[in-house]
């Protein structure tokens, strides 16, 4: 993925292996700041992706396609970007691809500013952020909330958590170590150019033991 070939990457199908149960996953689960620099296969985050938030069937609340985490009034806010250190993807679920979203290295502005260093060398990172006009105007029920801001939060919030716990998850169950953490907001901001509708909420790193 150099700069001058940075294109859609088409994710391969994910592959339903037996693999751990899910109570062995839980029990595994930690945080582990200490992250190595070895490259995740991208069948393997094919497969984070999709446990993150993939689509888990055609038809789904209201008519949807659902997906594997839950979301206020099926509304689907939260996007999931994916940081490498060629670039920066959107993660689209419907289509089950990377989209390019911007060129260069942004990972160390997925974690707070001065704690850059703990994760120079991870090879992969999450930072989610929630759409608020996709939330507002809903394919789902219109519930009155959804157009108070501090409902809004709550939501968007709760539905972070889901995506987060699954990917986290799904981490564990395949010897993946995975750091959930804030981001330098202020840092991305200025370079994505956001709208106003679009939140910044948290950053989540995986990778291998260092």
């Amino acid at each position: 993925m150099k700069k001058q070939d940075q294109g859609p990457i088409v994710l391969p199908a994910v592959r339903f292996d037996r693999g751990k149960t899910v109570l062995t996953a839980l029990k595994q689960r930690k945080t582990i700041r200490e992250v190595g620099d070895k490259q995740i296969p991208l069948q393997l985050l094919s497969n984070l992706l999709w446990a993150a938030c993939g689509v888990n069937r055609k038809k789904g609340p209201f008519g949807i396609p659902g997906r594997t985490a839950a979301s206020a009034s099926n509304s689907q806010e939260i996007d999931v970007y994916v940081v490498f250190r060629e670039g920066t993807y959107l993660y689209d679920p419907l289509k089950h691809t990377l989209l390019p979203a911007f060129e260069g290295d942004l990972r160390k502005l997925t974690i707070n500013k001065g704690q850059e260093e703990l994760l120079a060398d991870a090879p992969v990172h999450f930072f989610y952020m929630a759409d608020i006009q996709r939330l507002s105007h809903t394919k789902g029920y219109q519930e009155p909330g959804l157009q108070d801001p501090e409902v809004q939060k709550s939501y968007y919030f709760a539905d972070t958590g889901w995506i987060a716990a699954n990917a986290s998850v799904y981490a564990a169950s395949k010897g993946l170590v995975s750091w959930f953490h804030n981001c330098n907001k202020t840092a991305l901001k200025s370079r994505l150019k956001l709208t106003p509708d679009q939140k910044l909420l948290f950053g989540q790193t995986f990778g291998y033991p260092k």
